[in-house]
């Protein structure tokens, strides 16, 4: 299964989902406004080190 639909992994701050932003190489999470990186191959899911979307960031994937 590809990763640009619905990844089966929860965001750790809302256990809501996390999708795939594949231009960053990142998961992030719609509700939380978080994204979080993904560090040698290894997602980092400690919420200190997801950094701020914007909404329109958040609008311009959602396009995709």
């Amino acid at each position: 299964r590809g990763r640009g639909d619905v990844y089966k992994r929860q965001c750790p701050l809302c256990k809501g989902p996390l999708l795939w932003n594949e231009k960053k190489k990142e998961f992030y999470c719609r509700s939380d406004m978080k994204a979080f990186p993904v560090i040698d191959g290894i997602p980092c899911m400690v919420p200190t080190e997801a950094r701020e979307m914007k909404e329109e960031e958040i609008e311009e994937l959602d396009k995709k």
